[in-house]
């Protein structure tokens, strides 16, 4: 299948790239060499039609057309109860073993407990899953994390942990496993700035994020978890229905939006993940220029004393 690239670019125009054409059919096929296959891309009338078209379909016809249209497709998940429904979903599907769907799992370091252990009931769950799990670089624990970035990263510099605990994760996986699609399962019932969320997304950098079970609501997510019998984090139990890292997630209260026990008392709606990368890639920016700058001052002050 030919590698998808999409970017605000592609989704501007509708002109194909030029590719080298086979000289007696004049087309390209499957058994055409890799450089003369063009980019799969969506135009936007395309886009809007497919978001047109899918939102009155099942999760399952969902799933089945991601598998079917997007190669390099992932699922993106923490083991919440959408991507666990999602994760059950696809188990019972009838998928050949190169098209299956492995899960990437972005372990912050920060996780309950009980999260944890659900990981580890998932993979006794779904043997045949693959689950490919991506931390902050070159760490793999609390403390390692506090000694370089110090303590309480999350409340001296919420922007520089979520880069360094998921975003960066994210794009080193993304880039590691060549991602081209991620299933998520975010919801338009779960409030905030979902609340007028597209099944198929295309983010910045031209990754597909497909929200199969966008339409659903929490009852219809609980409903199935039980009927099927899925395993579940235990947190739910207690008030809980959004489940993020322990330092920033709450119990919620009857009559909140699921995901108002997330970030509780702050502006914030989403970790970064789901953010414009451009936002991180700016932050990123500045803390270089500002380093730049302090070195350049120490610099400065250094060769002011030699000369004094």
């Amino acid at each position: 299948m030919p590698a998808i690239a999409l970017s605000p670019q592609h989704l501007e125009t509708e002109m194909l790239p030029p590719m080298d054409r086979d000289e007696e059919s004049g087309y390209a096929s499957a058994s055409s060499s890799e450089s003369s296959v063009p980019d799969v891309f969506f135009t936007k009338p395309h886009l809007t039609f497919l978001n047109r078209q899918l939102q009155h379909l099942e999760p399952q016809d969902i799933l089945q057309w991601c598998i079917t249209s997007l190669p390099s497709l992932y699922q993106t998940t923490a083991f919440g109860l959408t991507g666990l429904v999602i994760l059950d979903m696809l188990s019972k599907m009838n998928i050949p073993r190169p098209q299956q769907v492995d899960l990437i799992f972005l372990d912050t370091l920060h996780h309950f407990s009980e999260t944890l252990a659900l990981v580890d009931r998932i993979r006794d769950r779904y043997p045949l899953v693959n689950i490919h799990v991506y931390k902050p670089a070159g760490l793999d624990n609390p403390e390692q994390f506090a000694q370089r970035y110090g303590e309480k990263l999350w409340e001296t510099n919420d922007q520089l942990y979520d880069w360094a605990a998921k975003v960066e994760p994210a794009q080193r996986a993304y880039r590691e496993l060549q991602v081209n699609a991620v299933l998520t399962g975010r919801r338009r019932s779960q409030g905030g700035k979902r609340g007028d969320l597209d099944v198929i997304e295309i983010d910045e950098a031209g990754l597909i994020k497909v929200n199969p079970l966008a339409n659903w609501t929490f009852q219809q997510v609980q409903d199935y978890l039980k009927a099927k019998d899925v395993p579940y984090n235990e947190l739910l139990d207690r008030g809980y229905k959004s489940i993020g890292d322990w330092h920033s997630t709450q119990p919620i209260q009857a009559g909140e939006d699921e995901r108002a026990g997330r970030w509780k008392g702050q502006q914030k709606t989403e970790c970064g993940i789901h953010n414009p990368r451009s936002k991180y890639a700016q932050f990123l920016r500045q803390q270089e220029l500002q380093k730049q700058e302090e070195a350049l001052q120490k610099a400065l002050q250094s060769g002011l004393k030699i000369e004094a």
